[in-house]
């Protein structure tokens, strides 16, 4: 009796697929968005492809063209804008593995606001430009580069939005795996910025 009853656990404690084989370097979350932002540079990458076949290929003579200028000191100020989102951001992170509740929930409010604004400049340049998407192939790489940025950011202040409403509400810890809510967010936005400098680089100053 004992034996069968032995069975009939022992057969239900293996019941189903086997548990997956987890890594114990690598946290799958932290995994899925290095996969992720991967995938997001060779998307970038074919932009840029685009942009400097246009400009080897379609127009070598002048690039930008006559008539076309881009506003690159207000360009180089949302450049700043953006770091310095990169730096509240890595405060906040760094807080909430100190355990200082404020200081997570201050860095997260400080890069939302400031990624608010590089966005809302951006969308002031695009109506005082003075050209469409549609005008030749510098406007369509310009407007297709920043606009692709431009939709990055949004995406991660939506990504910061919810990891704000989350540390109010008392979410977040100091042990590595109570953070990640934190820290996948965070990944993301440094990445956000760090395209941006290429974009400033390539699109506005080059």
């Amino acid at each position: 009796m004992s034996t069968v009853a032995h069975a009939e656990t022992h057969g239900h404690d293996h019941h189903g697929p086997p548990p997956a084989n987890v890594s114990s370097r690598v946290d799958s979350r932290l995994l899925g968005i290095y996969i992720f932002i991967a995938s997001e540079i060779m998307l970038f990458g074919s932009f840029f492809t685009a942009l400097f076949f246009a400009r080897v290929i379609v127009a070598p003579e002048a690039w930008p063209p006559e008539g076309f200028h881009l506003p690159v000191y207000l360009a180089l100020v949302n450049t700043i804008i953006l770091v310095t989102s990169s730096f509240t951001m890595h405060w906040a992170l760094q807080s909430i593995k100190r355990n200082y509740r404020a200081g997570l929930i201050a860095g997260l409010t400080l890069t939302f606001l400031l990624g608010l604004t590089f966005l809302l400049i951006q969308a002031r340049e695009y109506s005082r430009i003075g050209f469409g998407p549609d005008a030749n192939a510098f406007a369509s790489t310009f407007f297709g580069l920043t606009g692709l940025h431009g939709a990055h950011v949004f995406v991660g202040l939506s990504l910061l939005a919810f990891a704000l409403v989350r540390s109010i509400r008392g979410h977040f810890g100091p042990d590595a795996h109570d953070h990640l809510g934190v820290e996948i967010p965070g990944i993301y936005w440094h990445f956000v910025d760090v395209m941006w400098i290429i974009v400033y680089m390539t699109v506005y100053v080059l």
